[in-house]
């Protein structure tokens, strides 16, 4: 996007430092985990926005600051806060601006914004800390979330239909926003005595205690607490949608109170999410209804079709369980309907808005080098089958998510102590060739799952505090993960009343957002603040 390079950086006293009490003595925050105004750095940078204008903004810039009292580790368990305060030359006041909350997390690997220099700088990060290194952990290329597609810098960076990268709190900043960049922990990471203290569920905790620290700080914290818009792409897309989902839930206080969380609320006014790793106890059957018949990348070849079909049996059963119906008075969502759902509400008009956008001659090109599309009246048609070839080859080998031999990245999500990964189905377990002899799983398993899947807060124990906004996105030709996972969430959310905007990109794959300019105007709105800068 040609975005600038921020100038004029200074230093704020270190990596991963605590911000000190102010005079202020707010009773809506500890002494111990209040924010300074007056410890930042003011910079100046040029954001190139969603229309391609290039604008010079003047922002305060907060780095490292610890959000939680007994930190694990400060060097991921910290934040930056950028507020803008002049844009082209003209005063912003920020005051009672939106708050983009953007993570970076990458497929549960540990994000840190403590060597950021700006706005943006918040990257996810491989290596453990400790002196290990990050070959310890289960291949990431191996059917892990991390995988071919994965994009490496972080959920708040994507690409757009060109190819170029979008950085979401640039682009609020420029917008006149308050950006929050969190840091968390993640699976890789593990301390001397060998022990993995980044897997779940400490990122979803991490981020709610820095919504946390963002909330108790109110009135310190330049920005509106009750307008947070949370963003992130990939597991940090799921990261996202669970935040919006399990606000304020009671499930995870114990491990809040652990860390010396700010005592206030986490829940958050919208979610972002950007193709969501998630649902992972119920992922592999659901890959499998979608890509079962297509062949692997790496080999070309059809995947084991007994499996695929024993998993396809359970993605059957639980999507009969979820109730949910589709959006636009669709009807009840099964196994059986779920492709003709997916192609009437999502797969046409994503090509139709594709095609519509071209011009008659790249139209009738792509046509051409595309003949299952049947073009007429304007509108794009086609079947499920022909999709599925048109995508090609699938990314992942069966299982996707929980490996029989415990190779995939989600395996390692749910490690534990000085085990490094562990089977989280049933049905993986059974189906273990490491040599695992334990015929059940770990009893602690369905509690991480519940903490880790925002479809529990959705369907299983629907959440009154979770966010009433949703903004989901993904590519047609994402199969990093099942199309029916983002849908699901969508269904349900929309099932319990909330505003939901959720659309696929017509031949894009995973980490993609085509339509970034369309999310800040959508935070201007669903915000009730009207039309912002540069729109």
């Amino acid at each position: 996007m040609g975005i600038g390079a921020t100038a004029g950086v200074a230093a704020v006293g270190g990596i991963a430092l605590t911000a000190q009490a102010s005079d202020d003595t707010s009773s809506n925050s500890s002494d111990s985990l209040a924010f300074d105004p007056d410890g930042y750095t003011e910079l100046t940078t040029t954001i190139t926005d969603a229309d391609g204008t290039d604008h010079s903004v003047t922002y305060h810039f907060w780095k490292a600051i610890t959000y939680v009292a007994k930190p694990v580790d400060a060097i991921y368990q910290s934040l930056n806060v950028s507020v803008p305060v002049g844009i082209d030359g003209t005063a912003v006041d920020a005051t009672n601006a939106p708050i983009v909350f953007a993570n970076s997390v990458g497929g549960y690997m540990p994000s840190s914004v403590a060597e950021a220099t700006g706005v943006g700088g918040g990257e996810m990060t491989g290596a453990p800390t400790g002196g290990t290194s990050a070959s310890a952990s289960p291949s990431a290329s191996a059917s892990s979330s991390t995988g071919t597609g994965e994009v490496q810098s972080g959920g708040n960076a994507m690409v757009n239909g060109m190819g170029e990268m979008v950085n979401l709190g640039k682009l609020g900043l420029a917008a006149g926003y308050v950006v929050v960049e969190p840091g968390a922990r993640g699976r890789t990471l593990k301390n001397s005595a060998g022990e993995y203290y980044g897997v779940a569920p400490a990122a979803i905790v991490d981020l709610k205690a820095a919504v946390r620290y963002v909330r108790a700080n109110k009135g310190r914290i330049p920005g509106n607490t009750d307008r947070i818009f949370s963003t992130g792409t990939s597991a940090g897309g799921a990261l996202s949608s669970l935040l919006g989902a399990s606000g304020d839930s009671p499930i995870y206080d114990k491990y809040l109170k652990e860390l010396g969380a700010a005592d206030a609320s986490d829940a958050i006014f919208a979610t972002g999410a950007w193709c969501p790793i998630t649902d992972l106890e119920h992922a592999d059957g659901a890959y499998e209804w979608n890509w079962g018949t297509n062949v692997t990348a790496s080999t070309s070849k059809v995947v084991d079709q007994t499996v695929s079909k024993e998993l396809q049996s359970q993605f059957a059963e639980y999507q009969a369980s979820l109730k949910l119906r589709g959006l636009n008075g669709f009807g009840p969502l099964n196994a059986r309907n779920y492709d003709e759902y997916l192609v009437k509400q999502y797969l046409e008009p994503s090509a139709t808005t594709y095609l519509a956008a071209l011009s008659d001659a790249d139209r009738a090109t792509y046509l051409a080098a595309n003949t299952f599309i049947t073009w007429s009246g304007g509108k794009a048609t086609f079947s499920w089958a022909d999709f599925l070839t048109h995508v090609g080859a699938r990314k992942k080998t069966t299982p996707a998510f929980d490996a029989f031999d415990l190779s995939a990245g989600e395996n390692n999500e749910f490690g534990k102590g000085t085990t490094i990964a562990r089977h989280f189905t049933a049905y993986s377990l059974k189906n273990d060739t490491t040599g695992v002899t334990s015929k059940r799983l770990d009893s602690d398993i369905p509690e991480m799952l519940r903490l880790m899947n925002p479809m529990y807060h959705l369907v299983e124990k629907a959440n009154p505090n979770r966010s009433k906004h949703w903004w989901i996105r993904l590519g047609t030709k994402d199969s990093d993960t099942s199309l029916t996972v983002a849908a699901n969430i969508a269904a349900a959310a929309n099932g319990l009343g909330d505003d939901v905007s959720h659309l696929y990109y017509w031949d894009e794959g995973h980490g993609s957002n085509t339509d970034p300019g369309d999310f800040i105007k959508w935070i201007a709105k669903v915000a009730g603040t009207g039309k912002k800068r540069g729109k």
